[in-house]
């Protein structure tokens, strides 16, 4: 039985820390290096996007969303372009619109960009990356790393490493 409860201990650590890492990988900023295609506006409001199958019914906003296309393996992709305001994650971005412009003249220009964003792309909820910044990569520039995402992911490993050490401690002690 306490083998049981130790296991149970450590598989709540692990879903703990699972938990952490999802939250930082979410809110922490990630760069894509690609090409701009194309852009547009819909209007949403609470339900998603307006349309006649889905009529207005509250208050609506105008979402960005930016067309990308990855220059070596053809792969698209599709990002939002929507304020944070001082909501989570905070990065109290207001441009939207100045990204988008940045991003049309990109897109005008064929020219490879550097695309800093946050969140996640799930196609069966209609969920897209948030882009916070836009900016152009010449041919032989490198693209910027998310170090400090790759310090709180160690971070996170080794507090799961002691977790799992103090349970097993706390367990096997009493022997």
């Amino acid at each position: 039985m306490r083998s049981l409860i130790k296991y149970f201990f450590i598989l709540v650590m692990l879903s703990l820390h699972i938990v952490l890492i999802g939250a930082v990988n979410y809110a922490f900023p990630s760069y894509d290096t690609t090409v701009i295609t194309g852009m547009e506006v819909r209007r949403v409001d609470k339900d998603g996007p307006i349309s006649k199958s889905n009529p207005q019914d509250g208050p609506v906003r105008d979402v960005y969303y930016i067309f990308t296309e990855n220059p070596e393996t053809k792969k698209v992709m599709t990002y939002r372009n929507e304020d944070t305001e001082w909501g989570f994650p905070l990065y109290f971005k207001f441009d939207s619109a100045l990204t988008q412009a940045k991003a049309q003249a990109f897109a005008n220009d064929r020219k490879l960009v550097q695309i800093k964003y946050y969140g996640w792309y799930l196609s069966w909820v209609h969920e897209f990356r948030n882009v916070v910044s836009i900016k152009s990569l010449e041919v032989d520039e490198s693209p910027s790393t998310p170090w400090f995402s790759y310090v709180f992911y160690v971070f996170f490993a080794f507090t799961f490493f002691l977790s799992v050490q103090l349970v097993r401690g706390w367990f096997d002690s009493e022997k």
